[in-house]
């Protein structure tokens, strides 16, 4: 008598519980569709635009951040080397080369949930357009290692996965048509634990 309004509540658990999860892995998977990828590098500029698909409308949502419109800029991130490598805190990199056209950008490394990552005191944690030392043709290198390196150091504590997060503001790169021909900064790996 029990039995079958006992496999009905069995399969509205099965049936909810499985759709409330996979909802939560498709909205932690990604920040919607229509990435850019240049590299290592990867945008979402339709995230935070009316023609954002619901997946990215949902990101927004739930990760309560204020993103910029397309007029505004565009921010890059990147989570592995130029190889495809995770990119790791016990780990040294290079990052060099240009970054896009923009009147100004920022640059600093982040969890992978995107939250900066903790400053450790007196040390460099970031970096932006007019901090950054250029070479004479207006590129730059910039060293991201747990120990101190010469010239443009970015300072990482030692830590698991992390990403770097390049803001783009004022660039034409936000545009649809701006995206072709970019050229983004290349992340190399120097070396991990003591090499």
């Amino acid at each position: 008598m029990f039995r079958v309004p006992f496999f009905i509540a069995i399969a509205l658990v099965i049936a909810y519980g499985g759709g409330i999860l996979s909802t939560q892995s498709a909205l932690n998977a990604s920040e919607g569709l229509g990435a850019i990828r240049i590299g290592a590098w990867s945008a979402f500029p339709d995230a935070q635009t009316v023609e954002a698909d619901p997946y990215a409308k949902a990101h927004r949502a739930t990760a309560g951040r204020l993103l910029y419109g397309s007029a505004e800029g565009l921010v890059f991130s990147a989570r592995t080397d130029e190889t495809g490598l995770q990119l790791t805190g016990t780990c040294s990199y290079r990052l060099s080369g240009r970054t896009p056209a923009a009147r100004y950008w920022t640059l600093y490394a982040a969890t992978p949930d995107g939250l900066p990552l903790p400053r450790r005191e007196g040390l460099p944690f970031g970096y932006n357009s007019q901090t950054v030392l250029r070479k004479p043709d207006g590129s730059f290198d910039i060293s991201i290692s747990p120990t101190a390196k010469p010239g443009n150091w970015l300072s990482l504590p030692d830590i698991g996965p992390f990403q770097l997060v390049l803001t783009l503001l004022d660039t034409p790169a936000a545009a649809s048509t701006g995206v072709s021909g970019l050229e983004m900064p290349e992340i190399v790996l120097e070396g991990c634990g003591n090499a």
